[in-house]
């Protein structure tokens, strides 16, 4: 588990993880689910969304269409 600072908090319960992130009031979010054990970060979830749309939209503006 990685917290909002970047800093790795090591291996957790959910319940644990899911109770830090609530006491700093932001969201925990599985960011590699395919990893063992899973990652999970604690973030604030609707920045994080808002940043990949618009890295997204970033991307598709320097598309080039052949």
């Amino acid at each position: 588990m990685i917290d909002d600072e970047g800093t790795q908090l090591g291996i957790m319960s959910p319940q644990e993880a899911i109770g830090i992130a609530r006491g700093k009031g932001l969201d925990l979010v599985e960011v590699a689910p395919m990893a063992n054990p899973p990652v999970c970060r604690i973030i604030n979830f609707g920045k994080w969304q808002y940043e990949q749309k618009k890295k997204a939209k970033e991307a598709k503006a320097k598309q080039t269409v052949i």
